[in-house]
């Protein structure tokens, strides 16, 4: 008894070290992971990247590298050298995004030019006097009560003497017709605020023409393209190799998107009575973008020898849009809108070629090196140019509109 005794407490003691051990060794392995974790989601140097991750050298540190997704995602609101890349075209899309709403919205649509024919009816019931007064005291631009009375008397015969009127802003007429007449005409008769509210939106109609939207908002969804494309790849090519690759190619296409579909505005409005030139250019630049998005799938494309080519190749791409610009000038140097929207699209390429430039040339990284690691640096630079560049160019296609809404073909 006393031997079985013995080998049974032998055995409890073994029993319980080696179960201390264990526990030992898991507390060990526990704190080891933690540990590890900590490191690994570490930002790191220049030198620690691997080589798809090489891509400035001026820029030393604060580097993710080869990180899960989910602490990617949660370093969009981290601090690392690629934050500003991230939330500089992040903010540009969606200030692009406010900008197509507010196009769709507050931009006048087109009016159908059959009401037209309402409006004899409807100034033969009108006291011209009064209606004159109450509309002047609202809509200051509204064209003298001498005009309007021979407006009555002469639409019933030909609706020529339109072109005699002065010139009115629609644009900012039916802007005004929704919040002016409900403040100003509250008080008065309820059939003369009728008669007024119906003989303004009729004269705004006068100098509204169907003319298509699609390219200024072709232009528009290009640029949401790029910005959200650039802002998600500088979020995600850390992750692995072949997500780096992937997140590379859709960059390069947004950047082909927006250069392309900048150019539909100015060409479509331009050319507009010209079917000939209008799809000849449109194609044109079209197939430009589609190549130069074919060379960018090219592996070599995106080593970090062939930056001037890459920056090179779209300033070029950019560049072929000087010919129906020029074009556009000369046809039209007497029209005072064609002499305003170039202006805008020079101004929109020095933008976009300069910010290319820093680019190329890694200004002002490479004059002092690390010091412009988080905020500054020539890529951060490029973005809010390519932003600035691109709201330019949504000026300029306001202006288009206006231009094509009041003259027509």
């Amino acid at each position: 008894m006393d031997r079985i005794d013995r080998d049974e407490m032998l055995q409890k003691v073994e029993l319980e070290s080696s179960w201390h051990e264990g526990r030992d060794r898991s507390e060990k392995v526990g704190k080891g992971r933690r540990l590890w974790k900590k490191v690994k989601y570490q930002l790191v140097e220049y030198h620690c990247l691997p080589n798809y991750l090489k891509d400035n050298e001026y820029i030393l540190g604060y580097y993710r590298s080869e990180w899960p997704l989910k602490q990617i995602l949660f370093s969009t609101f981290t601090i690392h050298n690629e934050t500003l890349n991230v939330w500089t075209h992040l903010v540009g899309f969606f200030l692009f995004l406010a900008l197509t709403v507010y196009t769709a919205i507050m931009v006048p649509k087109v009016v159908d030019i059959q009401s037209l024919q309402q409006l004899p009816e409807v100034l033969k019931n009108a006291d011209l006097h009064k209606l004159h007064s109450e509309l002047v005291s609202c809509l200051p631009a509204l064209p003298q009560l001498s005009h309007l009375q021979r407006l009555k008397n002469d639409l019933k015969s030909s609706l020529r003497t339109i072109d005699s009127l002065p010139s009115l802003s629609c644009w900012h007429l039916l802007e005004l017709l929704s919040s002016c007449f409900p403040q100003r005409l509250a008080h008065g008769n309820q059939t003369n605020r009728g008669v007024a509210a119906e003989v303004a939106n009729t004269i705004a109609s006068l100098f509204v023409r169907p003319i298509p939207r699609w390219p200024f908002f072709a232009f528009l969804s290009g640029a949401m393209f790029c910005l959200l494309s650039s802002s998600a790849c500088h979020l995600l090519s850390c992750h692995s190799r072949r997500l780096a690759y992937i997140m590379l190619r859709l960059d390069y296409a947004g950047i082909a998107a927006l250069i392309s579909t900048s150019f539909y505005p100015p060409v479509y409005y331009s050319f507009l009575c010209d079917p000939f030139l209008c799809h000849f250019y449109l194609g044109l630049i079209t197939i430009l973008g589609c190549t130069t998005v074919a060379v960018s799938l090219i592996p070599a494309f995106q080593e970090p020898e062939y930056r001037a080519v890459r920056a090179g190749l779209f300033f070029g791409m950019g560049l072929s849009g000087v010919v129906p610009v020029l074009h556009k000038l000369i046809a039209f140097r007497h029209q005072p809108e064609a002499v305003y929207t170039t202006g805008y699209e020079l101004l929109m390429g020095l933008l976009y070629g300069f910010g290319a430039l820093l680019y190329a040339t890694r200004i002002p990284e490479r004059w002092k090196p690390g010091k412009f690691d988080i905020a500054g640096h020539s890529h951060q630079l490029f973005h809010v140019l390519v932003v600035a560049g691109a709201f330019t160019h949504y000026r300029a296609g306001l202006v288009y509109l206006k231009w094509r809404d009041l003259e027509g073909c």
